[in-house]
């Protein structure tokens, strides 16, 4: 198993040994380039993915009323 070694450590020697890593912590890294998702355009779904969806759409705002009829009974 190899050593982790420190940046300095490997700038002061001008070889990289293969029993050493070097570790850079991610705010410290090279920022890298994101998705444009501007630029993706609409996602293609199947119709089983269209329809799961609409179904949980339909699940959601039948459970929402579900909840207002509830709290209004509770009201009275």
């Amino acid at each position: 198993m190899g050593t982790i070694a420190s940046p300095m450590d490997l700038e002061t020697r001008n070889e990289t040994r293969k029993d050493h890593f070097v570790v850079v912590h991610p705010l410290d890294d090279v920022q890298e380039t994101k998705v444009d998702t501007e630029a993706l355009g609409p996602m293609p779904m199947t119709r089983t993915v269209r329809l799961s969806l609409l179904s949980l759409r339909a699940y959601l705002i039948l459970m929402v009323l579900m909840v207002v009829y509830h709290v209004v009974m509770l009201a009275r």
